[in-house]
């Protein structure tokens, strides 16, 4: 997306001053369009995937498509400045493994196992993450039966998920063995 080696990860407070000044400059007001409803807003869509042009494109509602231009303009200040958000570094993560196979296959071949702990507070972004630093299933050599699954052991708890208010899919727990 234009980032440069050296890119900034701005945190909440980054984020904050940042929001409120593109609210500023498109004559908007934070009485209406609170910073921190805002930023949630975006951060739900960056968790479930969805680029500014996606979420524009699905804004159904007066709500909705003000967002999506908050959202968008806040993407171009952060990319003027050089910058992400933490919600960025999944969100591009993703993106990186699933358009750069030679990326995602370098994974494949660095680590041979993964470890994901309080897996029952994982949001879509880094399901999509594990997914696809897991791989698919390989059929082993010279064998006729089954493929040989992934290699990755999640450690979760279903009764503690915490963080489905912050994006967090149960189901990423509770269809594990179905997905691995």
């Amino acid at each position: 997306p234009g980032l440069k080696p050296d890119f900034a990860i701005y945190d909440t407070s980054d984020q904050t001053s940042l929001l409120k000044r593109v609210i500023a400059d498109m004559s908007l007001s934070t009485s209406n369009w609170p910073p921190r409803s805002v930023l949630s807003a975006i951060s739900g869509a960056k968790n479930e995937l969805l680029t500014a042009e996606m979420y524009a494109a699905r804004a159904s509602d007066f709500y909705a498509r003000s967002i999506a231009k908050i959202y968008t303009a806040y993407e171009r200040a952060l990319r003027t400045a050089g910058a992400v958000d933490f919600d960025d570094l999944l969100l591009l993560t993703a993106t990186m493994l699933e358009r750069r196979p030679e990326v995602r296959e370098d994974c494949h071949r660095r680590w041979q196992y993964l470890l994901i702990d309080e897996y029952q507070d994982t949001n879509r972004a880094q399901f999509k993450i594990a997914s696809l630093l897991v791989g698919a299933p390989e059929p082993l050599p010279g064998d006729d039966g089954p493929a040989r699954g992934p290699n990755v052991c999640v450690v979760g708890d279903p009764d503690q998920a915490i963080y489905g208010w912050r994006g967090a899919d149960i189901s990423n727990i509770l269809d594990f063995e179905e997905n691995y």
